[in-house]
């Protein structure tokens, strides 16, 4: 599996755990060195307010709800 980068010009949004094409991502943040991609500004307001929060969930299946939050 693949978390937050693996496929080429593809990342995994560690809010709702999209997958997100990097060059057409809503947004992005930068946290600890890293770019972080998403799939909407709903998702990086959320990732950004506690990035720890999703960074943790990271490959545990928990950080992907997507739908359940209303990001798109």
């Amino acid at each position: 599996m693949w978390p937050f980068g693996g496929k080429a010009n593809k990342s995994r949004d560690p809010v709702c755990g999209m997958e997100v094409e990097q060059s057409k991502s809503a947004a992005t943040s930068t946290y600890d060195g890293s770019i972080y991609y998403f799939c909407s500004k709903t998702c990086k307001t959320e990732f950004d307010q506690d990035p720890g929060k999703y960074l943790a969930q990271a490959g545990t299946g928990t950080a992907g709800h997507h739908g359940s939050h209303g990001c798109c």
